[in-house]
């Protein structure tokens, strides 16, 4: 069954800006510690695919916030729940997959293609 909302898309677009990518990850951080809602924090959290690895490996986030993951392997891989809750098509090089987290709980996550790639997020 499939919990939240799913969305894939082909993007090559880059933060623009030092200044940008700063504000962007000062609002990350302060979701995690739980100083702002994440409805507030601006753009969705980001999980980077780089070296056959998730960065961040573990990601803590409000119910109701979008995640998402962006592929800057030159493979193709996926972001797979272990529990069938959520799956990814397979994401290519620049590609992302995002995904809407409704129900607090820890999802495990891997790659179909390279089983030994996993990670988790975890929704309060």
């Amino acid at each position: 069954m499939l919990h939240g909302s799913v969305m894939w898309t082909r993007s090559r677009r880059r933060l623009a800006g030092p200044g940008r990518a700063l504000r962007a990850a000062l609002a990350a951080i302060m979701v995690l510690v739980g100083a702002l809602p994440a409805s507030s924090a601006g753009p969705a959290p980001q999980i980077e695919i780089r070296n056959h690895e998730y960065s961040p490996a573990t990601l803590t986030i409000a119910a109701g916030t979008a995640v998402t993951w962006i592929n800057h392997d030159d493979d193709v891989h996926t972001v797979t729940s272990t529990a069938d809750v959520f799956h990814s098509p397979g994401i290519d090089t620049d590609e992302t997959f995002t995904h809407t987290f409704t129900r607090p709980g820890t999802y495990e996550y891997f790659c179909k293609l390279h089983p030994l790639m996993t990670a988790r997020v975890i929704v309060r």
